[in-house]
């Protein structure tokens, strides 16, 4: 703090010099004051519109000079200049410096933090603007409620929504659509649709909330449907309408539609929005086709992190390791800061690579852009270090871990023990699963089929009870493949296709074929007490083998046949798949629930490692 600064001694003046009067300043009209402020106005609105954060930062610290920061419009020209130059917490220090608040001012600065990402902070003004006697209106409210969407916080968007209500402005377009998109991040969709259909009118922001919460939640149908009926009524849908919808297709795996709608996109010149462009490389990869994705992210000149993000996990998962560390050291050349997702990208990459070292590498380098590792990345460590078979190295992170291990970094280590049959070690992993308390249904399974693949049968089925117990059944293996706009869904040893007969005709063939080429069915896959030639019928037909063998009689011969499927493929799978690909000659690609397998001659991308 700067010390006062001591008074000037006075000196008496001589009796005979008589001081002058200062002259008195001259009236500064309203006029005068406004042709002042009013250019410097229209400079920083044109300085926001070029992002030139430079020039900016001189024509504020001219605005200092001149005393114009104490006019209220320069004030809130200010705060929104820093917000577009994603300096949030500079908005909040002219807003604190000015000496008068306006409403203006106070929509200005909530808006800065919800939009750059600090909803806390967003909704603490919001807290205390109301605190001051503001009353919120058409501009806060939007800005109130996207801070709660963010957070999750859907008590503090239902009192904001009370609030709204109470105030008359809940019918209004923008704040009725920014409640719509706050219920829809909260998942509660139910809330949200009934604000969508009381409100008398709709924009793209409350269609795309519907879509957008829809796709959340993962009812895909729902989404498709309010989208075809945003297209019906010839609402000109954004780029957020379209990211939401082109991610539906991504997750259901419907490639064909998702095509068509990136032909849509293209048509409304939204195909190079990078929120259109990081779902349509998720589509393309999520289906098998990493070429797509590959061209969309090629052909989009501005790209944001979630877009390198989507390119880098879609590489990662399909094997395409060099390409990731490649993408990883070309973002970094470009300006782009990696986040704690880009390293949850690279760490997967070399988790399914086995590149231990390398891993190790990455995890350290993260303190060297200031994050810290979360549960996700210790779980990854875990996973890479438990798939390269050590087991002890794994321990010893989870117990350096400076937070409590979830139960993805407990399922890390157990898949890393049934990989590498290290039944004593999963015994001691389960102790500590079930130390957890409730657990997801699918540790519970990993847990049933750790302890049958070591021959401990009364504990695998203690866990299976457990989940009986609870009322939850084991999710059943699913294997699907696309054809045209239909999709065609396989359980294993399934016949109630309208193909069957051909589809187990062409297995026989081609088993036999399989047999000659030296394929040997490893029934050690199959979980269950049955015999021998019960575990080989078992296996034969399990789910995947049956979508394969409808894409051999269904497609053309150059065409890829694409296979999506919920659980990870077996060991046996796999290795049949190999033979498959060998004896027919053609290209096959698996999705399971972890990665993509692309199978061609015999041999799976994945090096057998995954």
């Amino acid at each position: 703090m700067l010390n006062p600064l001591r008074p000037f001694e006075e000196t008496p003046a001589p009796a005979s010099l008589t001081l002058p009067k200062p002259p008195s300043p001259a009236p500064v009209s309203h006029h005068s004051l406004e042709q002042s402020y009013r250019p410097i106005c229209n400079l920083l609105l044109s300085l926001t519109h070029s992002r030139s954060l430079s020039k900016g930062l001189q024509l504020h610290a001219q605005i200092i000079k001149t005393s114009l920061n104490t006019i209220p419009l320069v004030s809130h020209q200010l705060i929104n200049f820093y917000s577009k130059t994603q300096l949030p917490l500079q908005s909040c220090q002219v807003f604190e410096e000015a000496p008068k608040k306006s409403a203006t001012t106070w929509s200005s600065v909530i808006s800065s933090l919800a939009q750059n990402e600090l909803p806390l902070l967003a909704l603490e003004y919001f807290r205390r603007m109301i605190g001051d006697g503001f009353r919120p209106d058409d501009h806060i409210y939007p800005s109130a409620t996207k801070a709660s969407g963010n957070l999750c916080r859907f008590d503090v968007g239902q009192s904001i929504h009370c609030l709204a209500f109470k105030t008359g402005y809940v019918f209004d377009l923008f704040v009725g659509s920014s409640i719509v998109d706050m219920y829809g991040k909260c998942g509660l969709i139910r809330d949200a649709r009934k604000v969508f259909d009381e409100m008398p009118d709709r924009n793209v922001v409350s269609w795309s909330g519907m879509i957008s919460g829809y796709a959340q939640l993962g009812e895909d149908e729902e989404a498709l449907r309010l989208f075809k009926l945003a297209l019906a009524e010839n609402l000109d849908v954004n780029d957020f309408t379209f990211s939401s919808v082109v991610r539906v297709c991504g997750n259901s795996t419907l490639l064909e539609l998702g095509k068509q709608i990136h032909g849509l996109c293209f048509k409304t010149c939204f195909d190079s929005s990078c929120f259109v462009g990081s779902s349509l490389v998720s589509l393309y990869s999520k289906c098998g086709v990493i070429e797509g994705a590959y061209k969309v992210f090629d052909e989009i000149p501005l790209k944001n992190l979630g877009m390198w993000n989507a390119m880098l996990i879609a590489c990662a998962q399909h094997a395409h390791t060099d390409r990731t560390f490649a993408l990883f050291k070309q973002m970094e050349s470009v300006g782009i800061r990696p986040n704690f997702i880009t390293f949850l990208c690279v760490l997967y990459a070399c988790s399914h690579a086995g590149l231990v070292e390398k891993g190790r590498y990455c995890f350290e380098l993260m303190k060297d852009y200031g994050i810290e590792p979360g549960a996700q990345h210790y779980a990854s460590m875990v996973d890479l270090l438990g798939r390269a078979g050590k087991l002890q190295d794994a321990v010893s992170v989870i117990e350096k871990m400076p937070i409590k291990p979830t139960e993805y970094v407990w399922a890390a280590l157990l898949t890393g023990c049934r990989l590498h049959g290290n039944t004593e070690l999963a015994a001691f992993v389960a102790d500590k699963i079930s130390e957890l308390g409730d657990v997801s249904p699918g540790l519970h399974v990993l847990l049933s089929n750790a302890y049958a693949a070591a021959g401990r049968w009364e504990e695998a089925a203690k866990a299976r009870k457990t989940l009986r117990d609870k009322g939850i059944k084991k999710e059943t293996g699913l294997s699907w493949v696309e054809d045209g706009n239909k999709v065609h869904t396989f359980v294993s040893g399934d016949r109630s296709h309208m193909k069957t007969k051909e589809i187990y005709q062409k297995l026989e063939e081609l088993g036999e074929e399989m047999e000659r080429a030296g394929y040997v069915a490893d029934t050690s896959f199959v979980l269950k007490r049955l015999d021998g030639e019960e575990k080989n019928q078992a296996i034969r037909f399990h789910s995947e083998r049956l979508a394969i063998t409808f894409g051999l009689i269904t497609f053309p011969p150059e065409r890829p046949i694409r296979v999506m499927k919920n659980l990870r493929v077996c060991g046996d799978c796999h290795t049949a798949i190999k033979f498959m690909s060998k004896c027919t000659g053609r290209v096959i690609i698996v999705r399971d629930n972890n990665r993509f397998h692309t199978f061609e001659e015999g041999k799976c991308t994945c090096g057998d490692y995954w």
